[in-house]
């Protein structure tokens, strides 16, 4: 591939219109381009060119219709970039490369505990990205951006760990500015409900614009998408439903703290706590699930219970934000309808009709990696924004200059 000089980088950056109209999709032919653009033909090209000798765009041998002869389809080049993904749980992290897809290119997995110190996991972290750009022989490729999945409360604006949670050492630490010393790219941080609610809505319900997503395993949790966006609030905290305290004669104790959390009363582990109580083995939800297929009636209804309990919040959800559909995921949500008749009997029981009409409330598709191809999303929305892409155009003209060819 020809390494861009100052001349071509120049082009490089004024082609950054024709680069978001094929990012977005507005325009995939080269008489789009030049209908959605309003430039000339001999400045599209031109532009367009700089994108090509560049490897950006590229012109796929898949072809439109278009009344006449075939035209050659305009895409981002999937080979591109990459982009550095973690999905740090409670007892491992799980780490990626991935293309702009994005798909994986390469994968590893390492032991964590909530006993971890945030600066020597994220070192850890920063290793294995290392290693893994080293052994695929991936590292010449421009890095678009670094994307963690936290188990946690998350202020998505600073980049870092807020409140309770299951890693206390956590709060308040400064993941992005430690992962900037490392990385010429932007670093993001984000709750991994947030990020599976991104996954689901952009592999399996791309034209739904308002949804809920609820996470039913050892915990639980929710994400929003309203008008085709991730909905965080004020200090991105919306969503967290599984602290929602409801008034009863015996609360259990949640593990924030508090008494009547909803978590406490039909997360997996509480479900597992109570199971125990019965004289069953059980530790977490994927026990309570096992439970379930072996036919044990008060594991299935308990986890019956669970899905009224959880009927009750969504039913709320469903008259304040009035969702096009609700998906249920995680772990508990694998015990099918146990789990989703106890929440449909509630919502169709507590929201007028108005609401639910045309609701859907669908299981998710099971994919562990959901939250890695979340955060992957997470950093290409932001890529391909009015307002960066030509920070982007200016690195990754200046990569072609230090590098060997993609």
């Amino acid at each position: 591939m020809k390494k861009a000089g100052n001349t071509e980088g120049a082009t490089l950056v004024n082609s950054a219109e024709i680069l978001l109209l094929i990012a977005h999709g507005k325009a995939s032919s080269r008489a789009a381009l030049l209908e959605a653009s309003g430039l000339s033909r001999v400045t599209v090209t031109h532009r367009l060119n700089a994108l090509l000798a560049a490897g950006l765009v590229e012109e796929s041998q898949k072809t439109l219709p278009s009344g006449g002869r075939p035209t050659r389809v305009l895409t981002v080049n999937d080979a591109a970039g990459i982009i550095l993904v973690a999905n740090i749980g409670e007892a491992f992290i799980h780490l990626a490369v991935m293309d702009l897809r994005p798909e994986i290119l390469a994968q590893t997995t390492l032991p964590f505990t909530a006993k971890s110190s945030p600066g020597g996991a994220l070192d850890q972290i920063h290793d294995a990205f290392r290693q893994l750009l080293e052994a695929n022989r991936l590292a010449h490729r421009l890095l678009f951006g670094v994307s963690l999945s936290m188990p946690t409360p998350v202020d998505f604006n600073r980049g870092c760990v807020v409140g309770p949670s299951v890693l206390p050492g956590w709060d308040e630490f400064d993941i992005k500015s430690y992962l900037g010393k490392f990385y010429d790219a932007p670093i993001y941080v984000e709750n991994d409900v947030n990020l599976m609610t991104i996954y689901e809505h952009r592999h399996n319900f791309p034209h739904v614009k308002d949804m809920f997503y609820i996470k039913m395993g050892t915990g639980i949790g929710s994400g929003i998408i309203t008008d085709g966006r991730i909905f965080r609030g004020a200090q991105g905290a919306a969503g967290d439903v599984g602290h929602i305290q409801f008034t009863m004669e015996t609360p259990p104790l949640c593990r924030c703290g508090k008494f009547g959390c909803v978590e406490a009363r039909a997360g997996g582990w509480a479900i597992a706590r109570d199971l125990s109580a019965m004289g069953y083995t059980a530790g977490n939800a994927l026990d309570v699930v096992e439970l379930v297929e072996n036919n044990r009636p008060e594991a299935i209804m308990l986890v019956r219970r669970a899905g009224q309990i959880i009927g009750e919040v969504i039913a709320d959800v469903v008259s304040i934000l009035n969702p096009a559909l609700i998906v249920v995921g995680g772990t508990l949500a694998t015990a099918g309808e146990f789990l989703l008749s106890g929440v449909r009997e509630l919502v169709y029981q507590r929201c007028l009709p108005l609401a639910t009409r045309e609701l859907q409330i669908l299981p998710a598709k099971p994919n562990g990696d959901s939250a890695l191809y979340g955060a992957a999303h997470l950093v290409l929305d932001d890529t391909f924004r009015q307002d960066l892409i030509e920070g982007l155009l200016i690195r990754y003209g200046h990569n072609q200059s230090v590098s060997d060819p993609v």
